[in-house]
This record gives structure tokens, C-alpha cells and sequence, in this order.
């Protein structure tokens, strides 16, 4: 290149699943059909009146003009009706509601908007990659904060209380947790909120997995206080399976809010209004549509724990998310080591847990966004792979 790029795109590298893709599409061009069980991409439909709003309004001309950076009231209405009902919080669609473009955006915002250079940010390990590449393009320096398997993928307070935190402005959480699927409780929101308004730092929970094999939906902000030191993301990607649509929201106090539009209305120019509309549709789904969301992913769930009993990983059964994470038998070498064995092997792809951080280097991760019969396909393959070869942990000869 002749122009030199920004220093800040030093600090992030190209996503692990990007480069991933492309070795498991040269695999499938040369005729191996690899299960992809990586990406949690949700497969099934949307709901339908969903689909036929979007058709409908998409007819009308007017809907084809540029939209309020705000979104619109009845979409902001809707995720506020949506949270009282599921999570017990009111909120102002006024004033503490932001449509998004999928949660994802609201990471990238949340950090240019509150951000500085030398400013520091929490990110658990394991945890979603984005936490860091946001905050280091942010200019932001990354302190990670250690989850581990024994202390039940909750944060350490008193490890974190013991560090230096002058520098830390925001923490990131995430419960229903990706990729471990540990689930939160109402007393970790609590505990968090008293570490945040302690050390005046901005908790930001992500909570898009809320609905996904879980009984109860929680929310931090449903405590007390919570919105003087919390923002909440949430997304229709997941529960609604709408992730193409990309279509989110951040929750906060009205003054949070306000800096991240300050950010947004500089970055775009509203949402497709017909999209906005479908929207409101799906979040206006009856207690049914959970119901058979999950009563699906619990069978899906099963046949997960069919592939990680063949492969020896040890997993919690009751776990929550669109993920299965297990803990891969003490004689291999790394999960990435027996990832890539699988890949090769089985030409099933199962994602490595190193890629989360250092605490999961131990583990992998099977995406429940496959349909049962996948599933049990790739259990096959697997199977059959053991039934041929001399198994030892490390290598199938």
C-alpha cells in the first residue's frame, strides 16, 4: 500500500472466524462437505409476521426515505413494552432506548463514545473478541479480568479489588455468558453494580442470550440504581432469529444514551424503516414462540453432549446460550490441537476456546445453531473416524 494505515488497525487483527471460513471453504471446494458447529448463526425462521410486516411496508414508497437516528417511536416502544414484560424494568423510549444495528455496533459505540487514549476497560477471559478490538480501537487499553471454571464463571471481586482500577472507565459482562453459557444471577448484578458505582466505572452487560435455555430473563437494570452505573445491550438476533437483520438496542440512563447518539448520528442515517416495523412484530411474540425456541435447542443440546461424550469433554448439561462448551480430556495437547483434528478428520469444525482468551485454552465450543440431523451427522463422522482409527488422546492414527 501506498498510503499507510491508521496505527489503530495495528492494534486488531483479522477475526479468527474470518480465516477459518475461508480454509474450511478451500476443504469444501475440494469436495469435503465440513460441518461447520463454529459460528452461532441462528438457522431457523424469523417469525412471520415479521416477514410479512417487511414485505408490506417495503411496498410503501414513503417507508424509503431516511429514518430518525433516534429509530422510530413505535420500534423504541416496543423494546420498552418487551422489557417490562421479560425483564421487569421500565424504561423511557424516550430518552433511555437506542436501536442499533444488531448489539454488536452498540460495543463499537459505547467505546468511542466514553473512551480516551490511556483510558483502561475490563474484558472477561474467556469473553467475545469484540470487547477488546472495540476498546483498542478506542484507543483504550485492555485489562482482562479472569473467569474460570471453578469459581463458576463469575467474576473474582476480590481479586478485582485488589488490582489497580484509577484507570479503569468501563467493564464488560455477559450472561447468559458466551461462550462458557454460565448464567447470571440476580446477586452478580448486584455485586456488580456495587463495584461500579465503588470504582465509577460504566458496567456494560450484554445480554443477548437471555432467552436461549434459560428460565428467567434478567436484567441489571432491573436492580435499584442500576441505570447510574449500567447500560444494557440486547439484540432480535438470537431469540428471534433475526441476525441478518441486524437489529439491537442499548438500554441506559438518558444521559449514556444521549453520548452514544452523539456518536451514531455521525456514523449513519437511520434504519429502513420496514425493517423497524418487522421489528415491533417480533418483539411482540407470545410465550409460546420461547417455548418452542428452547424446546428445540434443548434437544440440539443433547445431541451436543453426544458429540463431547464421544470426544471425552466434560460439560455442564444445564448450561445456558446457543453454545455447548466442554473441557477437553486432561492428555490433549490444546483444544485448538483436537479442533483442527476434528476439522481434518471428521471434517466436522468445532470452535477452539482458545480464541475467547487464555482461560480456554482447555476447552471447546459446538454451536447449537444446527439443525438435529447435522448434529447427529457430525456425531456420525466422528463416530466412524474413532471406529476406524487407533484413537489416543493427541492424535488419530
Amino acid at each position: 500500500m501506498i498510503i499507510k494505515p491508521a496505527n489503530r488497525t495495528n492494534s486488531v487483527s483479522e477475526y479468527y472466524f474470518s480465516k477459518k471460513l475461508q480454509e474450511i471453504d478451500l476443504m469444501n471446494r475440494q469436495g469435503a462437505e465440513v460441518i461447520n458447529l463454529g459460528i452461532g448463526a441462528p438457522d431457523r425462521m424469523p417469525p412471520e409476521e415479521a416477514i410479512l410486516t417487511l414485505i408490506k411496508e417495503a411496498q410503501h414508497p414513503g417507508n424509503h426515505a431516511y429514518q430518525s437516528y433516534k429509530g422510530i417511536k413505535e420500534l423504541r416502544e416496543g423494546f420498552a413494552t418487551w422489557y417490562k414484560k421479560y425483564y421487569r424494568v421500565d424504561l423511557n423510549p424516550d430518552t433511555e432506548i437506542q436501536p442499533l444495528a444488531g448489539s454488536k455496533e452498540g460495543i463499537l459505540l459505547l467505546s468511542l463514545a466514553f473512551l480516551n487514549k490511556g483510558d483502561q476497560v475490563l474484558v472477561p477471559n474467556p469473553g467475545y473478541p469484540t470487547y477488546s478490538s472495540a476498546s483498542l480501537l478506542a484507543e483504550a487499553g485492555i485489562v482482562l479480568y479472569d473467569l474460570k471454571e471453578e469459581t463458576g464463571w463469575m467474576p473474582d471481586f476480590e481479586q478485582l479489588e485488589n488490582r489497580d482500577l484509577s484507570r479503569v472507565k468501563m467493564m464488560w459482562t455477559n450472561y447468559p455468558n458466551m461462550p462458557t453459557g454460565a448464567k447470571a444471577t440476580m446477586a452478580l448484578y448486584e455485586r456488580l453494580i456495587e463495584f461500579g458505582l465503588k470504582h465509577r466505572i460504566l458496567i456494560c452487560n450484554d445480554n443477548p442470550y437471555s432467552f436461549i435455555l434459560n428460565d428467567e430473563q434478567l436484567s441489571i437494570l432491573s436492580i435499584d440504581g442500576a441505570k447510574t452505573c449500567c447500560v444494557e445491550l440486547n439484540s432480535l438476533s438470537k431469540a428471534h432469529h433475526m441476525s441478518g437483520w441486524r437489529i439491537g438496542m442499548i438500554a441506559g440512563d438518558a444521559d449514556v444514551i444521549s453520548q452514544v447518539l452523539k456518536v451514531k448520528s455521525n456514523m449513519d442515517s437511520g434504519m429502513f424503516k420496514p425493517l423497524q416495523l418487522a421489528a415491533v412484530k417480533a418483539l411482540s411474540q407470545k410465550d409460546d414462540w420461547y417455548a418452542q425456541l428452547n424446546a428445540e435447542y434443548r434437544e440440539r443440546q443433547k445431541l451436543a453432549g453426544e458429540i463431547f461424550d464421544l470426544l471425552g469433554v466434560r460439560y455442564d448439561k444445564h448450561s445456558g446460550g446457543m453454545f455447548l462448551w466442554g473441557k477437553i480430556d486432561d492428555r490433549e495437547e490444546s483444544g485448538e490441537k483436537l479442533s483442527d483434528m476434528i476439522l481434518q478428520k471428521a471434517h466436522v469444525f468445532i470452535t477452539p476456546g482458545f480464541i475467547f482468551g487464555s482461560n480456554g485454552e482447555r476447552y471447546i465450543r459446538i454451536s447449537l445453531c444446527a439443525k438435529q440431523e447435522v448434529l447427529r451427522e457430525a456425531a456420525g463422522r466422528i463416530r466412524r473416524v474413532l471406529h476406524v482409527s487407533h484413537f489416543k488422546h493427541g492424535s488419530w492414527c
